[in-house]
């Protein structure tokens, strides 16, 4: 069975194809953010993933969507990354950026932001730099690009990792890397991308992705 993560309607994500899936903790490293390696989560070739933000086994579905009156329509344009992103001009590199955050701060590196790189990028170690932060975002929202429009994505293998964000006593979305297939619950696929970040708190309003409502929400993936 191939790698893809399927929206089930009111329900979990749906992972086949023994996707492989692990636990990352953001963590502060000077100025930018690097992953730390989480606890071990149990591997299988088909498994589902909570997005209603109230299991009780997270990240793992319990069915409580089903008790809780979960909705979770999907709101997210399926219009093309390059069609949707703004393109910002540096003199050695472009930015693009089509403004989906989760608000995981790794465009943020000790020589500045990703926008800040990008403007200084005649600096060849700005320019370096500008990647590395632009190629870091999980969410996708930036990209690098050359100026003859070459995008510069990160070649991963495909893999998700659900986030946790001690710094902000939080726990964040579901990381998916490596172009994985997300299929709508209407049956549609969004545009495959090198990485996305998922929302699993239930809250967010860009569904299925990530829009850091889980930092505002104070959701941590387990309830007491």
């Amino acid at each position: 069975m191939s790698k893809k993560i399927i929206i089930k309607r009111k329900g979990p994500y749906i992972v086949t194809g023994a996707l492989p899936l692990t636990e990352k903790i953001i963590t502060p490293s000077g100025r930018g953010y690097v992953y730390r390696e989480g606890r071990p989560l149990k591997q299988a070739g088909t498994y589902a993933l909570c997005r209603c933000g109230r299991s009780k086994n997270a990240p793992f579905c319990d069915g409580t969507h089903a008790y809780v009156g979960f909705v979770g329509a999907e709101t997210a344009s399926k219009t093309p990354y390059l069609e949707r992103a703004a393109v910002l001009e540096g003199p050695a590199l472009d930015l693009l950026d089509d403004d989906r955050c989760a608000f995981a701060r790794f465009c943020h590196r000790d020589r500045g932001d990703a926008w800040q790189l990008t403007m200084s990028s005649d600096d060849p170690l700005n320019q370096r730099e500008a990647i590395r932060a632009a190629a870091d975002c999980p969410a996708g929202r930036l990209t690098a690009a050359t100026k003859s429009g070459d995008l510069l994505e990160p070649e991963d293998a495909p893999a998700a990792a659900v986030l946790q964000d001690p710094e902000k006593n939080v726990s964040a979305g579901i990381f998916v890397q490596g172009y994985v297939p997300i299929e709508s619950a209407d049956g549609t696929v969004y545009e495959p991308r090198s990485r996305v970040v998922l929302c699993r708190c239930g809250r967010s309003e860009n569904k299925p992705f990530c829009d850091a409502s889980h930092v505002t929400a104070a959701y941590k993936d387990h309830w007491e």
